[in-house]
């Protein structure tokens, strides 16, 4: 970040620098121009004296090796020229700065000289009988004038340079060492610091990615620990359904069995191979919802109808137990997943019937309001106590042991109904006394809960 800051710093210095370095040789390019013209002024109203008063005889003595001095007629016939033979010279009546001395008394041109070949610096000044004299000075190009003043640029622009890298060098350092200085573990205490002012954004969103990581963190570590304890309790349901066929079977393959007592011992290994795949679908379902149910289809349904579907496959069982299960309600037209919203009311009915009293009853009912669809099972059962009823949603969680293992229960329905839930983003109340029975009551908001 150092070697960032400071190449930053050097470049904006360089190219200060070079504009800096551009400006100046301007102006003084300008300046050495402007002193040029002025002297040359100076010389002229001089020498023009000189000749008002000695006429050639000055011209011939005057001693100038810088300036080229040219006097002319008043018909433009050039009488005397320093540099040049004033005989073999052309008529300068249209020359720019005699025709301006002619008219104002003196003048002023810049152009190239065809007679000495040379960019020359022209001031004409008229004399009182009317002809004029002309003094000129060779007119130096910029790279002539930057030539000269080289070895001073040089040293300057040298100079400069090494002063700008040692600057943007410290100033480099200087910003970054609070950055470097920086407690990154604990960086929201620096905030109001007046070194850290300028990076309070950065230690802001610095922090808040920190705490977002540590949930993050903290979030897989502890959905590591439910996949183990998971795998732990699948493993465990699964061993005793296996443990009970292996001995069936081993009994039947022996011969031990009685020939009465054949068809009861089949009939085990026939209720504990249902368990197992029951175990086995229940956990493969719960895995697709672990995984936001990506593979599955969302449609239009009508949940009251899907409900019903579902009280139909419970009535032999709720037959069986001597449970009595029903449905009322209305049409309540939804967008959701066929599969999982079955599962939902299916595990509540079945919940309510495993868990319940000969002669008892399930009642499941469904209503359409403005901004939620309501489901509420109600049970006649034998109720869950309130320190219990917030871990009932948990994988393998069991009230009653004992009675799970008598209905053959897996401890995943209610964990599924808790998934299907989070995706359909319903939520779910429990009311519930030991004794007395428990109502689920079920609220999806209306919408369009795919997208």
């Amino acid at each position: 970040m150092s070697k960032k800051i400071f190449r930053s710093i050097w470049m904006v210095s360089a190219a200060v620098l070079i504009a800096a370095l551009v400006i100046i040789m301007a102006a003084l390019y300008d300046y050495v121009d402007s002193t040029q013209r002025e002297q040359l002024v100076d010389e002229t109203h001089l020498a023009s004296r000189g000749v008002a008063l000695d006429g050639a005889t000055y011209l011939k003595n005057l001693d100038s090796d810088n300036y080229r001095i040219t006097w002319i007629a008043k018909d433009g016939k050039v009488l005397y020229d320093n540099r040049a033979d004033a005989t073999g010279m052309e008529n300068h009546k249209n020359r720019k700065e005699f025709k301006e001395a002619e008219a104002k008394g003196t003048g002023e041109s810049s152009r190239y000289s065809s007679t000495l070949d040379v960019k020359q610096l022209y001031v004409a000044e008229r004399l009182p009988d009317k002809s004029v004299l002309r003094m000129s000075i060779d007119q130096k190009p910029v790279w002539m004038v930057l030539l000269g003043i080289s070895p001073s640029i040089i040293f300057v622009a040298v100079f400069a340079i090494l002063i700008s890298m040692w600057l943007a060098s410290r100033l480099a350092w200087k910003i970054v060492e609070p950055i470097n200085n920086l407690n990154l573990d604990e960086a929201i205490q620096h905030v109001d610091e007046e070194d850290f002012r300028e990076v309070a954004p950065l230690i802001r969103r610095m922090t808040q990615q920190q705490e977002q990581l540590r949930k993050d963190r903290d979030e897989i570590a502890k959905s590591a620990q439910i996949r183990q304890e998971f795998t732990a309790n699948v493993s465990h349901e699964l061993k005793t359904p296996l443990h009970a066929i292996s001995g069936y079977a081993e009994l039947l393959e022996n011969g031990i069995v009685k020939d009465e007592d054949i068809k009861p011992f089949a009939g085990k290994i026939r209720k504990e191979s249902l368990r197992m795949a029951k175990l086995v679908e229940d956990t493969i379902g719960l895995s697709k919802l672990d995984s936001g149910a990506k593979e599955m289809k969302w449609e239009d349904v009508d949940l009251y109808t899907i409900a019903e579907n579902a009280v139909d496959c419970l009535e032999i069982p709720a037959e069986d137990a001597g449970v009595s299960i029903s449905l009322d309600g209305e049409s309540c037209p939804l967008y959701g997943i066929p599969e999982t919203l079955y599962s939902i009311v299916y595990n509540l009915c079945e919940n309510g019937i495993k868990y319940n009293h000969p002669g008892g009853y399930v009642h499941a009912r469904l209503e359409n309001g403005t901004d939620h669809i309501t489901l509420t099972v109600q049970d006649s059962g034998v109720g869950i106590p309130k320190e219990d009823q917030d871990r009932i949603f948990e994988r393998f969680y069991r009230v009653d042991k004992s009675r799970s293992k008598e209905v053959g229960g897996t401890g995943l329905g209610l964990s599924i109904v808790k998934h299907a839930l989070l995706i359909h983003n319903a939520t779910i109340q429990v009311d519930s006394e030991p004794g007395k029975g428990t109502c689920f009551t079920v609220r999806f908001p209306k919408g369009n809960l795919g997208e």
